[in-house]
């Protein structure tokens, strides 16, 4: 049985998306079927399309992702 599936994705909305080594994945802003959605940074906004089976654990603060930041950047980073 995968993780997702005991995580109530309805509550991660507005919390901190982390990764590997702390890594900083902005703040979740949208769950979609296949998808979680986060937006990171103050004027130049990043926004990242991660794979929910990528999400590891969810502390009720934080939504934990099996990732780098480097592979957030190369892989799952929304292009404009």
């Amino acid at each position: 049985m995968s993780t997702e599936n005991n995580i109530d994705f309805s509550d991660v909305i507005k919390k901190e998306a982390r990764g590997i080594n702390d890594a900083d994945l902005g703040e979740v802003q949208e769950v979609r079927q296949d998808n979680v959605i986060t937006k990171a940074g103050v004027v130049d906004k990043e926004v990242y399309s991660f794979p929910k089976n990528l999400v590891e654990r969810y502390d009720g603060h934080n939504l934990w992702f099996k990732v780098t930041k480097e592979e957030a950047e190369s892989l799952y980073k929304v292009k404009d």
